[in-house]
């Protein structure tokens, strides 16, 4: 029987490094992807990680850390582009790719290697294609388990191959610290710390029903990952769970009709996003989060599904009206989910009775969107309602 290997491929500070591939004044600088001042850090260049910038980080305190960096805003539809080319490539060493995210993917290569050689020939091929269909670096991990090949690509990075043998893994993991292993967060990592567990192998020091007491389902999942199993597969694809759109606002506000203005922005997106994909959706949801960082959502589902931008708007804007607003909001979003099947193949489920001149409108504004750039037109409602204020 062949060993098993999978590999996780994982692009190098990909959308730093696509801006700093697109515009060459920014090569060998710290380059962080965001925008606003209010808003987070979507992407850190290496520069600028040595500084201790991170994505996630709030835009001031990365500025503040780095106050010679540059902040460029991200080109979501430029990332997508690179990013099916590197898929293109990767589906050209496995018929079992699983991708995780825009700028990673897993491989199921057992059996492989009478294809395309070695583990680390195959490494060293897919992360050639990769760079000549893209200028980018990727760094990749090997090992028996997902959850080690993905460990193993983030050991050697930027532009590395890291391989975790089967004859290895015992020794890997009784070093490990055990915040790495996926799933312990810093709440969990602190209370195992408190028990003397610092690695992957203290673990192990204690048996897998004192997990199980301790810890229910995550104390034996903790176990089994401690000993290396890992029943994960590669799965091909995964239909959208849901699409959504969010705004961390510039200012806080809690003047309902400008924040209906941020919620008609936000549904040309979603609703762009399912018809492009041929999706429609049951259940429209709306997200705030209050200036105090405190987060809610309100939720309801169609009787039938949709993909029309104006009643996505209408329901997201009914459920803000809905809704007494505690304090000002820093962020609002929308997003659409429950969406059944494919839109083609929709027939029991039916759709929302909806104006086909709405659908008409929807495929005009799509049309010239996709001519001419996503902020080419926009609906009056936008500006009408930021009249009103």
């Amino acid at each position: 029987m062949a060993k098993r290997w999978i590999m996780h491929v994982d692009m190098d500070a990909f959308f730093a490094s696509v801006e700093q591939l697109d515009n060459p004044e920014l090569r060998g600088r710290p380059v962080m992807v965001g925008g606003g001042h209010r808003g987070v850090v979507s992407a850190a260049s290496y520069e600028a990680r040595k500084y201790g910038v991170h994505s996630a980080m709030p835009v001031t305190q990365a500025m503040r850390l780095c106050p010679e960096g540059v902040m460029v805003p991200g080109r979501m539809a430029r990332y997508k582009e690179l990013s099916s080319r590197v898929m293109q490539v990767i589906h050209g060493f496995s018929p079992l790719v699983e991708q995780a995210s825009v700028d990673e993917a897993y491989l199921d290569l057992t059996g492989m290697e009478r294809i395309h050689g070695t583990v680390e020939i195959t490494a060293a091929s897919l992360k050639s294609g990769v760079l000549d269909a893209t200028g980018l670096t990727c760094s990749v991990g090997l090992a028996p388990v997902k959850f080690l090949a993905k460990i193993a690509s983030a050991l050697n990075k930027p532009d590395g191959i890291t391989v975790i043998r089967p004859e290895e893994v015992q020794g890997f993991l009784a070093v490990l610290p055990v915040g790495k292993i996926p799933g312990v967060g810093p709440k969990a990592k602190a209370m195992l710390g408190q028990w003397g567990v610092h690695t992957a192998g203290d673990v192990l020091k204690r048996s897998r029903a004192f997990w199980e007491r301790r810890m229910g389902e995550r104390g034996l999942a903790l176990y089994d990952r401690a000993l290396g199993d890992d029943p994960s597969l590669v799965v091909p694809y995964g239909a959208p769970k849901s699409s959504s759109a969010e705004t961390t606002l510039d200012q806080d506000l809690s003047d309902k009709r400008e924040l209906s203005r941020w919620l008609m922005l936000q549904a040309e997106r979603v609703g762009r996003d399912l018809r492009r994909h041929g999706l429609r959706g049951r259940t429209v949801t709306l997200k705030l989060k209050y200036s105090d960082f405190k987060s809610i959502t309100r939720s309801r589902t169609l009787p039938g599904a949709t993909d029309c931008t104006d009643t996505i708007y209408e329901v997201a804007r009914e459920l803000l009206e809905a809704e007494r607003l505690e304090r000002s909001i820093r962020l609002i979003g929308v997003g659409v989910s429950n969406f059944g099947e494919l839109a083609r193949q929709l027939s029991l489920l039916g759709e929302v009775e909806e104006d086909p001149a709405k659908r008409q409108l929807d495929s005009a504004i799509d049309a010239i969107q996709d001519k001419f750039g996503g902020q080419a037109l926009s609906r009056g409602k936008v500006f009408e309602l930021k009249g009103k204020n």
